[in-house]
């Protein structure tokens, strides 16, 4: 239980149903939809398609999801890929070329198709109660009514907004400028489009003007997207995977996503007494950003689109973990394994809902960087994703950039398993952070005995691109002796990520925890 002399929020709890997420408005049009009659899949869909709009640096359906569930009735939790395909026609070796050592940030090249609208269509059809109509409901009165530019957004806005150019501008800067605290911002045309997809399913985005409009802009860039680019988007089913952390199963979403890195990553602290260290000291923060080193550098080295993700096993093995944990010097730091590419982004966002029956949806929807590649289309104004920043240009390479490849990708939605059961839908937002965060908040709740709550407060540090990210939560004390230990270490200009959890007690009741670096709220009823 928190101090309550100090400032802090408490755990929420309730009965009948819950979500978790980083703005208020998606968290209440979440509930609304439980309460009228909505499941957790409808809810979660709902909420999420609605950060689009509260939270346009950080997602939108011009971007991708992945998704953990676990039905109701039911333990076994499913997946869901929702992550989209480079263009038929993308070619590594075209990049090389022309001189390019990583794909380009915010060019037509990073674009790869947006597979979030599919995904939400098939979850909704499969395994939703109330129609699209209803679910895209709040999205498209908030898209049209406007929402109030909240503190992080708006904290967001300048520097994410460097990246807009065009059409991308018009339709993202509010009178040609960043949102400020308070104003408001309003997409029409998304709330046309989302009109479309209630009436026409995924037809009304894939196809006809919708998609006429993403392509003409692409191909006007210099992009070699197709309208059968966009008419062949197609989400699918795959089996999480898993791993034991001293009784607890973290459960993760499969390749192309980083989910085994967290596994992999908390094997290795597994191997070191964490229990035993100060929770907020040196010694935990230059272990865990160690194992993170070794970790990143398996994922690096392995994870691709699922058809090309080589060395699967080897990453899950408790041996792999134990001779990687031998690599580490308890009081040196070693030199940082080299990234993917130099796409690092720390925008995202997560919902999570469990509802009445105990339907448990974990689901993470990004666009990647601030504002994704700054391409919209012309009337629509749909913001494009530019996952493809997430390929690498090395010939040969797993994950390698090629036509209707999917790219590695950071987003990872989690779960957490206990004696069979469903324990903790949970998700931490912040690009390459998020692996480290799932260790991190796991680490802070069973070794330490932090509430859920308790461990997203938690300062938190992250070593990233041969820096060692410290909190400002962190003593000076702490970062000194980081420093002597050989850590280059800087305190970031934003906080690391942002988290959101329900816990599903054993007693029955729903326990909630959001994250303070975002806007957000748990909300239940």
């Amino acid at each position: 239980m928190r101090d309550f002399h100090f400032p802090g929020r408490s755990s929420v709890l309730a009965a009948d149903g819950m979500c978790a997420t980083s703005h208020p408005l998606a968290a209440k049009a979440a509930v609304d939809v439980l309460q009228a009659g909505g499941n957790a899949m409808d809810a979660a869909i709902a909420g999420a398609v609605l950060l689009g709009i509260c939270e346009p640096q950080m997602t939108g359906i011009g971007g991708d999801c992945f998704v953990l569930f676990k039905p109701a009735g039911s333990e076994e939790i499913k997946a869901l890929n929702g992550s989209g395909r480079a263009p038929a026609a993308a070619s590594a070796a075209a990049l090389r070329d022309k001189g390019h050592e990583t794909v380009p940030l915010y060019g037509p090249e990073a674009v790869t198709i947006p597979t979030a609208v599919d995904a939400f269509c098939r979850l909704n059809a499969d395994w939703g109660k109330l129609g699209l109509d209803q679910v895209l409901a709040p999205t498209i009165h908030y898209a049209e009514a406007g929402v109030p530019v909240a503190p992080r957004v708006a904290f967001d806005w300048p520097k994410a907004g460097e990246a807009l150019s065009g059409h991308g501008r018009k339709h993202y800067m509010i009178e040609g400028a960043p949102g400020r605290v308070g104003q408001t911002f309003r997409a029409p045309g998304q709330a046309e489009v989302l009109r479309r997809i209630a009436a026409q399913g995924r037809d009304g985005f894939y196809t006809g003007e919708v998609a006429e409009d993403m392509v003409a802009e692409l191909r006007a860039r210099g992009g070699v997207h197709t309208l059968d680019d966009f008419a062949s988007a197609e989400s699918f089913y795959s089996e999480p995977v898993s791993g034991d952390y001293k009784g607890t199963e973290l459960v993760e979403h499969p390749p192309n996503g980083q989910g085994t890195t967290a596994i992999l990553m908390l094997n290795i602290l597994r191997q070191f007494d964490l229990a035993g260290m100060e929770p907020l000291g040196a010694e935990r923060a230059h272990i865990e950003a160690e194992a993170a080193k070794l970790a990143y550098d398996a994922r690096n080295r392995f994870i691709a689109d699922p058809d090309h993700t080589v060395r699967l096993e080897h990453m899950l093995s408790l041996e792999t973990a134990k001779r990687l944990a031998a690599l580490i010097d308890p009081k040196r730091a070693m030199a940082a394994a080299k990234p993917v590419s130099e796409a690092v982004h720390k925008d995202t966002i997560y919902i999570t809902v469990v509802d009445k029956d105990r339907m448990a949806v974990s689901l993470i929807y990004s666009i990647y960087h601030g504002f994704g590649s700054g391409i919209a289309s012309e009337k629509f104004g749909i913001l494009f994703q530019n996952r493809g920043a997430g390929f690498s240009l090395e010939d040969g390479h797993p994950n390698e950039m090629g036509g209707g490849k999917r790219p590695m990708h950071t987003i990872i939605p989690g779960m957490l398993k206990r004696a069979g059961k469903v324990l903790m839908p949970f998700g931490v937002m912040g690009g390459a952070y998020q692996p480290n965060g799932h260790a991190r908040l796991v680490t802070n709740m069973i070794d330490y005995g932090l509430d859920v709550q308790d461990a997203l407060d938690a300062p938190r540090s992250f070593s990233d691109a041969g820096k060692m990210n410290v909190e400002r939560g962190y003593s000076d004390t702490v970062r000194a002796e980081l420093a002597e230990m050989g850590h280059d270490v800087v305190v970031p200009d934003g906080p690391l990520g942002g988290g959101q959890a329900i816990v599903i007690r054993e007693d029955g009741i729903l326990e909630g925890g959001s994250d303070p670096r975002k806007d957000g709220i748990a909300l239940g009823y």
